[in-house]
Order: structure tokens, then C-alpha cells, then sequence
């Protein structure tokens, strides 16, 4: 699992895509979020501002499993 740290109170699933290195641009997030599944602390969600805290789980099928982390 890839921990990906963050330095503010959360990160929008769309930023949280671009950090991750899962796509490109910001603007590819509506794009890939219709075309693949993204598990949210084991949940399906697609929305891409949908808020990520310290703690959450975000696996993305073919992509891996990551770990939102306070910054350290």
C-alpha cells in the first residue's frame, strides 16, 4: 500500500489522483472516474470532490491501494 501524505485538513479525490500519479492533469479526473472504479475506505465512489482525510483508503483497481498520511 502507497501512502500518500498530505499537509492540509483533506484533498478532493481529483487531487488526490494527480498526487498519486494516476492521471496526467487535474482534468482527466471526471474522464477517469467514469471509466474506472475507485473504493473509498471500501465503498464505490465517483465523486471527485469528494473529500479525503488522514486515514482514509483509496484502492483503485489495476492502480493499488493507498493510504491517505498526515504530513510527517
Amino acid at each position: 500500500m502507497k501512502s500518500i501524505a498530505i499537509s492540509t485538513e483533506y484533498i478532493t479525490l481529483g487531487q488526490f489522483l494527480k498526487i498519486a500519479d494516476v492521471i496526467d492533469s487535474g482534468g482527466m479526473a471526471k474522464w477517469f472516474l467514469s471509466e474506472h472504479d475507485v473504493f473509498i475506505n471500501g465503498e464505490l465512489d465517483v465523486r471527485r470532490g469528494r473529500k479525503l482525510r488522514n486515514g482514509d483508503v483509496i484502492e483503485i483497481p489495476q492502480f493499488g491501494k493507498f493510504l491517505i498520511s498526515g504530513e510527517e
